[in-house]
């Protein structure tokens, strides 16, 4: 702001060049905020935590140091600590110094004011930490203050006949039901490739614990996104979230990660007995490849094939104990679904 309260690299254009304009609010609830705006000409989302700075956690030294004399390594350390606390993980200063961008100047004070205020809001460690290794998060524009701007994606809604309104990512042109199957499919598979991304590629596993259309999207390129990450969990704070007492396996559940009740100890286990993928067959692609979903699109053996995948992926317990053995693992879905790829290979 022009008082030196605020700081970030959007309240230029926010306060004084008003190219950063307010178009309307997306959602409200307890304080967390989601704003569309308009940004230079282009859409983009603004999000708070909390809708007033003052709500935020203010850091002491502030007020008991000149806050030109605080040493930047201290800062980055009480960053390091913000964010384990946050992830439940230690990260290097590799990873962190994306996280503390701030150098000192007139408005150093306002500065740390406004950094600390984005970090104590966990999407936005999330993002800022995984930004430059995922293209399955939100990307993040710049902030000012306590708010921080993300790219603009609409998000699926489960009333929507395909979950994504295909028609914001392919154009208005995707009429034909071949055409939306092809959509389909080229998202499933990208939804495979982010369930094996958040599985793999960290040092931790990351579990999704509310898995539904309305927090992902889809991009041009029909990338999914996630895209509200407040139920989030690397493995280890995962362990910490599910090792509660109970006295049945309904205890151990928290929204969509479940685990088992040690009736023994009357504790739940701290291994997740689910995972994101058996989720998202259960709430995204069995919407997609149900049987009152056929069509001419696809073979009908290769249907019912995708049909089955998705029901064992969804429902191992019961794919296991029937007949024919193991449930569909992700390698299997991935093989469908690249046949089904081929199968409607051509001109869009």
């Amino acid at each position: 702001m022009s008082s030196g309260a605020l700081t970030g690299d959007l309240c230029e254009d926010l306060c004084v060049a008003q190219k950063l304009v307010y178009k309307h609010c997306l959602y409200y609830d307890r304080g967390k905020k989601v704003i569309q705006a308009d940004w230079r000409g282009q859409p983009i989302i603004l999000k708070s935590k909390k809708e007033i700075f003052s709500s935020y956690q203010h850091l002491s030294m502030l007020e008991e140091m000149d806050t030109q004399d605080i040493p930047e390594t201290e800062l980055l350390l009480m960053v390091a600590l913000e964010v384990k606390n946050v992830l439940g993980l230690e990260l290097s200063n590799n990873t962190v110094g994306p996280l503390w961008t701030r150098r000192k100047g007139p408005h150093w004070k306002a500065q740390v004011a406004s950094m600390w205020s984005l970090l104590q809001q966990e999407e936005y460690i999330y993002f800022s930490v995984l930004q430059d290794f995922s293209k399955h998060v939100l990307r993040i524009i710049g902030s000012c203050g306590h708010f921080y701007a993300v790219e603009y994606l609409t998000a699926g809604h489960a009333w929507h006949k395909t979950l994504f309104p295909l028609e914001n990512v392919v154009g208005p042109s995707l009429a034909g039901s071949q055409s939306r199957v092809r959509a389909i499919i080229d998202i499933a598979l990208s939804f495979l490739d982010m369930v094996h991304h958040f599985d793999h590629d960290f040092s931790h596993r990351l579990h999704l614990c509310d898995i539904k259309p309305e927090n992902f999207a889809i991009r041009q390129d029909l990338t999914v996104v996630a895209i509200d990450v407040d139920m989030a969990f690397f493995e280890p704070k995962m362990k910490d979230i599910l090792e509660q007492n109970c006295t049945a396996d309904e205890d151990c559940n928290f929204f969509d990660c479940f685990s088992k009740c040690d009736l023994k100890i009357r504790k739940c286990g701290a291994q997740r007995a689910n995972n994101n993928l058996q989720v998202i067959c259960d709430k995204i692609f069995r919407r997609w490849f149900s049987p009152n979903l056929r069509g001419p699109a696809l073979p009908f053996p290769l249907q019912l094939q995708l049909q089955r995948a998705v029901r064992e992926c969804a429902e191992p317990a019961e794919a296991a104990a029937a007949p024919h053995g193991a449930p569909a693992s992700l390698p299997e879905l991935y093989r469908l679904l690249r046949v089904s790829q081929r199968q409607l290979q051509g001109p869009r």
